[in-house]
């Protein structure tokens, strides 16, 4: 893939999980949904490692371990071993290492993920801004993290003491719905120090080359839901992408997609790994695909024809996405969207 502004959906004649050697899979929204398994998801992941696509798990939860990770995806039917998933507290523990000291102090504003993380690259993890800590590092800490740790972080911070953070996503969802995630946190620290942290999560390349260092991966394909973390980090790394409309992703959001946020490839869920993807093809003044033609018109997008939802989809971005070039679709996409059941 280039970083050329992407105008359409890409094609491809083979099955992803034979034009790939390794998935690179977002877990909440992509795999599972409030802890449990999205449907065809454990079969159409046990299809692709069967054929010989290698799995792994890339999250910017920074609160659970990799072994703690690999255990739930087991138990979810998807046998897994610690090695196959990487978490921003790696990607931010190797970003620490390569700036301090070996065997450094480094104050932890998060959970046991950023512990282990550490210590894996022979840092020590420290709990108070008075122990000389050579940098903070904060991470999601789950709802039980209590406040005076934002001050220790902004102690050790107003000392001149590095900030480091795992990733800066907002919100984190939840059985319970949505709640504030890693960002809000930094947010909180951002404000009372005036600080910028280093941010090792996705989309950022400390992410992406973590992932990269750790599966050696030469045909990786992005397989996410969220266009401003797991397809912007696709883009940013210049590697393909396939979204699955199986998380927060809706049909608006994706025709308005400026061009960092323009997958590869788009389907409903897993099983697209396991199939080709069909072509986009220009078709007079708009794309076709499948049984639908879609044109942007000046003020709006039009849709004619019959099939599947997913390929009037498809041709939708197609037009959105020429149209806006290299900036982001305002053309009004409601009523043909509706047509399509979005």
């Amino acid at each position: 893939m280039s970083q050329s502004v992407r105008k359409r959906p890409a094609a491809s004649g083979q099955a992803l999980s034979e034009a790939y050697d390794t998935a690179l899979l977002d877990l909440d929204g992509v795999v599972y949904a409030g802890g449990n398994a999205i449907v065809h998801a454990v079969d159409s992941l046990a299809t692709a490692r069967a054929g010989g696509m290698h799995l792994a798990y890339v999250t910017n939860n920074a609160l659970r371990t990799p072994d703690v990770v690999a255990a739930h995806l087991t138990a979810l039917g998807i046998p897994t071993g610690a090695d196959d998933v990487i978490t921003s507290a790696q990607a931010v523990a190797r970003l620490i290492s390569e700036q301090v000291p070996a065997k450094a102090r480094v104050l932890v504003i998060g959970g046991e993920g950023l512990r282990v993380a550490l210590r894996e690259r022979g840092l020590e993890p420290v709990e108070s801004a008075d122990d000389d800590p050579a940098a903070v590092v904060q991470g999601y800490g789950g709802p039980e993290l209590v406040w005076g740790r934002f001050a220790e972080a902004c102690y050790a911070i107003a000392r001149g003491v590095p900030w480091f953070a795992s990733n800066t996503d907002l919100t984190i969802p939840s059985a319970r719905g949505i709640a504030p995630g890693n960002g809000a946190a930094v947010e909180v620290v951002r404000i009372a120090t005036g600080a910028e942290p280093q941010v090792a999560g996705k989309p950022l390349p400390p992410m992406h080359r973590e992932t990269i260092l750790r599966t050696g991966a030469e045909r990786p394909l992005v397989v996410g839901d969220r266009l401003d973390t797991d397809i912007e980090g696709a883009f940013n790394g210049d590697v393909d992408s396939l979204l699955v409309l199986t998380g927060v992703t809706d049909g608006a959001q994706l025709l308005a997609a400026p061009p960092q946020h323009r997958p590869t490839y788009v389907d409903a869920d897993l099983r697209g790994v396991l199939t080709g993807q069909p072509e986009v093809a220009e078709d007079g003044e708009g794309f076709r695909c499948g049984g639908w033609t879609a044109t942007a018109r000046a003020d709006r997008l039009e849709l004619d024809g019959d099939g599947a939802a997913l390929d009037g989809l498809r041709a939708l971005c197609a037009a959105a996405w020429t149209a806006a070039g290299d900036g982001s679709c305002a053309l009004d996409s409601g009523k043909v969207l509706a047509r399509l059941g979005w």
